[in-house]
């Protein structure tokens, strides 16, 4: 995969508004955004807009993390 940074502040600290990520297969096929915020994450597969993207809090993601 590649991921790339599309907006990315001097600050290294994550905002309310997150950092977003853009995701791309190995072909360079557009496979969709990450957006990582201070309390959740957000995957937006495709064109997905943020609102309508899937969420799961870091807890969450954690535990379903370490259970694999």
């Amino acid at each position: 995969m590649e991921v790339n940074i599309k907006k990315f502040d001097v600050l290294m600290s994550v905002k309310n508004k997150g950092v977003e990520l853009e995701v791309y297969n190995p072909n360079g096929d557009f496979r969709g955004d990450l957006v990582i915020t201070k309390t959740k994450l957000i995957w937006c597969e495709g064109k997905t807009k943020r609102e309508n993207g899937v969420e799961v809090t870091w807890n969450d993601f954690i535990d379903w993390m370490n259970a694999e």
